[in-house]
C-alpha cells in the first residue's frame, strides 16, 4: 500500500474550494459525487504533489454526521493492490472495521479505524472476475 491523500470534512464545499485554490495555491484535479450521497473535490499542490480531498456530506448522505470543531479530518487514503487482503491484514494488526470492502465502479474500497479511531480508506482497482469454466 502507499499513501495517496488526506480527506477533510468541510461545511461549505465552494467556500473551501475558493480558499484552498485562491489562498493556498492548490489546483483542482477532480470533482464528483459519491454513491453514498456526498460530494468531493480533489486538489493537488503542484510543487509537492500532495493531494487534499474536500468532502461534503449533506444530511441525507450515508456518512453524514453533525459537524463540530475537531471533526475536520475525514480520512487518510491509501492505494492498495488488493483491498480485501489489506483490509484483513489491518484488522489483524489493531485496526477496527468502519466499512467493509465494496465495489464501486472499477474500484474496490473499504474503511478501517486506526487504534485512535482515525478513518483510513483503502482503495484499489476492482479485481477482475475469473471466467466460470462451467458456463
Amino acid at each position: 500500500m502507499w499513501f495517496k491523500y488526506t480527506g477533510i470534512r468541510v461545511k461549505d464545499l465552494n467556500r473551501s474550494l475558493e480558499f484552498y485554490t485562491k489562498v493556498m495555491g492548490l489546483k483542482k484535479v477532480d470533482r464528483g459525487t459519491m454513491r453514498a450521497g456526498g460530494k468531493y473535490i480533489t486538489l493537488k499542490d503542484e510543487k509537492s504533489g500532495q493531494r487534499l480531498e474536500l468532502n461534503y456530506y449533506p444530511p441525507d448522505a450515508k456518512f453524514y454526521e453533525e459537524y463540530y470543531e475537531g471533526s475536520e479530518l475525514d480520512h487518510l487514503a491509501f492505494w492498495s493492490r488488493d483491498v480485501r487482503k489489506d483490509y484483513e491484514r489491518l484488522l489483524a494488526n489493531g485496526c477496527t472495521s468502519a466499512v467493509e470492502p465494496w465495489d464501486e465502479g472499477s474500484f474496490t474500497l473499504a474503511f478501517v479505524r486506526d487504534p485512535d479511531g482515525i478513518w483510513i480508506e483503502i482503495e484499489g482497482k476492482k479485481a477482475k472476475q475469473k471466467p466460470d469454466k462451467n458456463k
